[in-house]
């Protein structure tokens, strides 16, 4: 089931702590920007209306000297404050009109001021106050080497202080505007990422509340190759592990009623049987009964072992053993077992080979492959069994004849209560349990147990044990 139309359309808190943090940011980084380029633009700016203003006031004194020279003194500008004003034009922008703004109010002849060679001012209107008075910047003015003057001029941090509430606004403005647009921006990207992570957050939330309360049906929508996309991928694995389990033991605890029901039902007919005076009480009957009980026990073993092998908790006493030497010693055991069933057994064991394992714990592995092949080979039948050496390991080949198992059933041989064919015919093979078992058994010694099909035309059990190298049993046996 898809969470597609699941999800509510609530606010997600997620959305608007990552809207806050989008615009906090915004607005803190836009604020630091602006400090660092206002006080860069200040100073830089500063220090070219320095020498612009220098520049004018030396290109200024030139030209009076130069009407000095022409004229001999300062009084046709006493006379006339117009002319000062041309002057001061025609020096600092010759044959252009003068430019507009802060250009323009750096020229202006209000803010030059010409005093005589006694000091005496002869044109040009003083500032308001003694502070800016004092704060004059002067440049002598010198004709034919003397000196006929002085010229005065404001320093651009007086101009511009008269600027700073124009300035002042105007970044304000600026920074209002900027401000803004961050936070439509901020608006735009958060509300977006809120709305899309929110969704799957939901979502995931949603699905985890639902697979919580058992619902294992539950899958994410799997969309792009980011972290919540392979996160929704873990989660729709681990639903549908848990889905698989449940069923699992759904199946299992099914089965094991099954393979308890039988041996009950034959103990139950069996016993009402001699109630009713249908059998007699005598020792065959009680043995019938005694064979039932066995059966019983051996599958409540079984399921013991396996619980145990689950909670890894499988009672092995590993230690240096003879792996061909336990091999050879069981089939030569089950001879008269494998003749009765009508199979031809062939070896080709090489020894020794020395691995750590427990001896009885292979003899039971041992058994329950035989087992297995008695059951289901068909008679007359075969069985060859090779054990080998491959670098550090033992490869052991456990082959039988027909009939053989299909490929796609393999991978579930070693279920528990599983049958190729379905049925639960008892005669068929015994619990079901075996294979099981014989993997648990097989893994509890560090081995891979794996199937294939037989050259023989039936199945073949791979088991791969790790060897002991000889100086670690050197050292053991020391």
């Amino acid at each position: 089931m898809s969470l597609r139309h699941a999800l509510n359309p609530a606010v997600s808190r997620l959305g608007v702590k990552l809207f806050a943090i989008i615009l906090i940011v915004n607005v803190a980084i836009s604020g630091l920007v602006f400090i660092a380029v206002s006080r860069s633009l200040d100073q830089g700016f500063i220090e070219y209306l320095n020498r612009t203003q220098t520049h004018r006031a030396e290109t200024l004194a030139t030209g009076l000297a130069d009407e000095w020279a022409r004229r001999g003194d300062w009084q046709w500008l006493r006379q006339s404050p117009r002319a000062w004003h041309h002057l001061v034009r025609r020096q600092l922008w010759p044959g252009e009109a003068p430019p507009e703004g802060l250009e323009s109010r750096l020229g202006d002849p209000k803010d030059f001021v010409l005093h005589d060679a006694n000091g005496l001012p002869v044109i040009g209107l003083p500032p308001d106050n003694d502070l800016e008075a004092a704060e004059l910047r002067w440049l002598p003015i010198v004709s034919d080497g003397e000196r006929v003057g002085t010229l005065g001029y404001r320093p651009p941090q007086q101009l511009m202080a008269r600027m700073d509430r124009l300035f002042l606004t105007q970044q304000q403005r600026n920074l209002a505007i900027i401000v803004a647009a961050l936070g439509l921006a901020s608006l735009l990207l958060a509300g977006g990422l809120s709305w899309w992570l929110g969704r799957r957050a939901r979502g995931m939330t949603l699905a985890t509340r639902r697979l919580t309360e058992g619902d294992y049906s539950i899958r994410l929508p799997e969309r792009g190759r980011d972290e919540l996309s392979s996160l929704a991928r873990d989660f729709n694995v681990l639903a549908a592990t848990l889905e698989a389990s449940r069923e699992a033991r759904s199946r299992w605890v099914s089965d094991i009623a099954h393979e308890l029901r039988t041996p009950l039902a034959v103990l139950r007919g069996e016993i009402e049987a001699m109630q009713d005076g249908i059998r007699p009480l005598d020792l065959d009957s009680l043995g019938s009964l005694g064979q039932e009980v066995d059966q019983l026990e051996r599958l409540v073993a079984d399921l013991r072992l396996l619980s145990q092998s689950d909670a890894g908790a499988l009672e092995v006493q590993l230690a240096p053993l003879d792996l061909a030497a336990s091999l050879g010693d069981r089939l030569a055991e089950a001879g008269t077992w494998l003749h009765d069933a009508d199979i031809t057994l062939e070896t080709d064991i090489e020894g020794p080979a020395w691995i750590r394992g427990d001896t009885q714990r292979l003899r039971q592995l041992w058994t329950n492959l035989l087992d297995n092949t008695c059951a289901y080979t068909h008679t007359p039948g075969r069985l060859r069994v090779t054990l080998t050496q491959t670098g550090d390991h033992y490869r052991l080949c456990w082959e039988d004849s027909a009939p053989g198992v299909p490929e796609a059933e393999m991978p579930r041989l070693t279920e528990r209560l599983y049958r190729v064919e379905g049925s639960r015919n008892r005669a068929s093979g015994g619990s079901g349990l075996g294979l099981s078992i014989a993997m648990a058994l097989a893994r509890a010694h560090g081995a891979e147990m794996t199937p294939s099909a037989s050259s023989l035309d039936g199945l073949c059990w791979t088991l791969t044990f790790p060897a002991i190298a000889d100086h670690q049993l050197r050292e053991e046996d020391a």
